[in-house]
C-alpha cells in the first residue's frame, strides 16, 4: 500500500504525514472514493497511528484498510445526509 510505504521511508523532515493524507485521499479520488477524513479527536487519532504503524512493522494492513473504509463510508453518509437536506430545502 502507498501510503503505508510512504510513511515508513518517511522522506521529509516534517510534513509527512499531512502529505501521505493528501496522496491518499488523491487516489481514493481517482477511484471515485471520497476523501477519508479521519477525525483529529485524540482517540481517532490514535487509532489511525495504532493501525498504521501494525501496518509498517507486521505487514498487516487490514486494520488500517478498514480504519480508512470506516472514514470514506461516514464521508458518503454524510454526503447522503446533507443532500437530502438539501432536497427538503428546495
Amino acid at each position: 500500500m502507498v501510503i503505508v510505504r510512504f510513511v515508513y521511508i518517511h522522506p521529509f523532515s516534517d510534513g509527512n504525514g499531512r502529505t501521505a493524507s493528501l496522496l491518499m485521499n488523491l487516489i481514493l479520488m481517482k477511484f471515485g472514493f471520497p476523501p477519508a477524513i479521519v477525525k483529529a479527536a485524540n482517540e481517532a487519532r490514535l487509532k489511525y497511528y495504532e493501525t498504521l504503524e501494525l501496518a509498517s512493522i507486521s505487514g498487516d494492513q487490514a486494520p488500517f484498510v478498514q480504519l480508512i473504509a470506516g472514514c470514506v463510508e461516514k464521508v458518503c453518509r454524510d454526503i447522503l445526509v446533507r443532500s437530502n437536506d438539501l432536497k427538503e430545502n428546495l
